[in-house]
């Protein structure tokens, strides 16, 4: 949106007037509707009504879309689905790069679960999830699931889910008890609490867990007990740490027990037996990679299992992990995944006459919208520029310094642009991010409160000999 700066305040303004039925009709962009059925629209338009998608095609305006709409020229950009996470602890945002050379998966436990977690106070875990949840945003994720596992009360909980409501992302809360530590030993019970008092069009909830009792026993593993708790809420399952042999083994027994099906997303899924990716395959469960946390911590082979999954059949969904040693944006997960792949692929046939099994950059963005609102249990929400699917779109500046002259959209958004071309971020058709800024945010304050509660949390650590 190359506008002048009049004109782009004169817009904020009528989209920010209150209006449930509020009509927005974004035109001439390169349109990348991730729908197989649509593809993408060289030059498009797309309208939105209220909440949801009402239109994307051609030349809208001949058709009266135009009536009584917002119009916005969107020329020289691309219109995407909203990027979706579907795996981020959230309330560590505060404790960003804390550790950024982190030597395995021993560090991180030590250093946050068993240093920083147990003094997390409920206005820590608002603060970190709040910042993480906004940086979401800024960067194009409008869908983020928290795997929210440092439940120490029900205050902490509602915290957490305060500050998702508050940003105004598409947020999954995903509720597990903390590591270690003292706590009140409300969760999974108090899950069916949240999801009736906090549930809505923009915030659902899943129940989340643990592979195995390796890092903090078998009361956070995944198992009978915790499927039959997430069934009777009627929420799914997220488990994470699933990797290597002991992850093998439990896979295999979640399939003998019924415990496996589309409802359960595991995450990382490094160095798992052929056997279990049959049976992760078989049952329809989803995957959610995290491309730079496995490569950078070093989980099992550090090696995405892109190829393992799509081996058996799975298209997975991409997430951010842990932003104590990470990135926090998309557009690094879906770079560090085509480039491990493709990399993985040429080695394996290097000196051979045989072709690569390489994937593309529309797979990847595949990966990071209509795979990850699939993962996410989102599919019919979001993930795609899909008439009737709610409207969370990006609008990414594809003739900025970086990506200028614009050639290949799917290409561009996946290898060229960033945080800084996100021009504006619309979640269920409200304005989240407009002209290269976040609305109704205040750095200075948000500034103050992060490094606050980060002095705090250090602190009491310290105290408490934590730290």
């Amino acid at each position: 949106m190359y506008l002048n700066d009049a004109t782009r305040a004169a817009l904020l303004d009528r989209l920010r007037v209150p209006d449930a039925r509020r009509r927005v009709l974004l035109t001439g962009a390169t349109v990348v509707t991730m729908d197989p059925r649509t593809g993408v629209l060289p030059v498009g338009d797309l309208l939105i009504e209220g909440k949801v998608i009402a239109a994307v095609g051609r030349d809208l305006a001949a058709r009266g879309a135009a009536v009584d709409a917002v119009v916005v020229d969107a020329t020289g950009c691309v219109l995407t689905p909203g990027f979706v996470d579907t795996h981020r602890h959230a309330w560590q945002g505060q404790l960003r790069r804390v550790m950024p050379d982190v030597d395995d998966l021993g560090a991180y436990v030590r250093t946050t679960l068993a240093g920083y977690a147990p003094v997390y106070r409920p206005h820590d875990m608002y603060v970190g999830t709040r910042l993480s949840a906004l940086s979401a945003l800024d960067c194009g994720i409008t869908t983020m699931l928290d795997f929210s596992h440092n439940s120490r009360s029900a205050e902490h909980s509602d915290s957490a889910v305060r500050a998702l409501i508050d940003t105004g992302i598409r947020g999954v809360h995903a509720a597990m008890g903390p590591h270690f530590g003292d706590w009140d030993e409300q969760w999974p019970a108090d899950l069916g609490r949240l999801r009736d008092t906090y549930g809505s069009d923009l915030l659902t909830f899943r129940l989340a867990a643990l592979a195995t009792d390796e890092i903090a026993g078998p009361w956070l593993a995944y198992g009978p007990e915790l499927a039959r708790t997430a069934r009777d809420v009627g929420v799914g399952v997220s488990v994470d740490a699933v990797f290597g042999a002991a992850s093998s083994r439990a896979v295999s027994r979640w399939e003998r027990a019924g415990l496996l099906g589309p409802e359960v997303t595991l995450i990382h899924a490094t160095g798992l037996t052929p056997d279990a990716w049959r049976a992760i395959g078989a049952s329809g469960a989803t995957v959610a990679l995290a491309p730079t946390s496995d490569a950078q911590i070093g989980l099992e082979s550090a090696v995405p299992a892109v190829d393992e999954a799509l081996g058996a059949g799975v298209r997975p969904g991409l997430s951010i992990d842990v932003e104590v040693a990470l990135a926090g944006d998309m557009f690094t997960q879906m770079r560090t995944l085509h480039a491990i792949q493709r990399m993985r692929a040429v080695a394996a046939v290097f000196g051979t006459d045989r072709e690569p099994s390489r994937i593309g950059t529309l797979d990847v963005l595949d990966f990071a919208t209509l795979q990850g609102a699939r993962t996410n249990g989102l599919a019919d929400v979001t993930g795609s520029l899909t008439v009737g699917k709610q409207a969370d779109v990006l609008v990414i500046r594809g003739e900025d310094v970086n990506n200028m002259p614009l050639n290949d959209a799917v290409g561009t958004v996946v290898l060229g642009a960033d945080a800084r071309n996100v021009d504006a971020v619309f979640v269920a058709g409200q304005v989240r991010k407009w002209d290269g800024r976040l609305l109704d945010v205040d750095l200075s304050a948000l500034r103050e409160e992060a490094r606050a509660s980060r002095d705090h949390i250090v602190a009491a650590a310290d105290r408490a000999g934590l730290g």
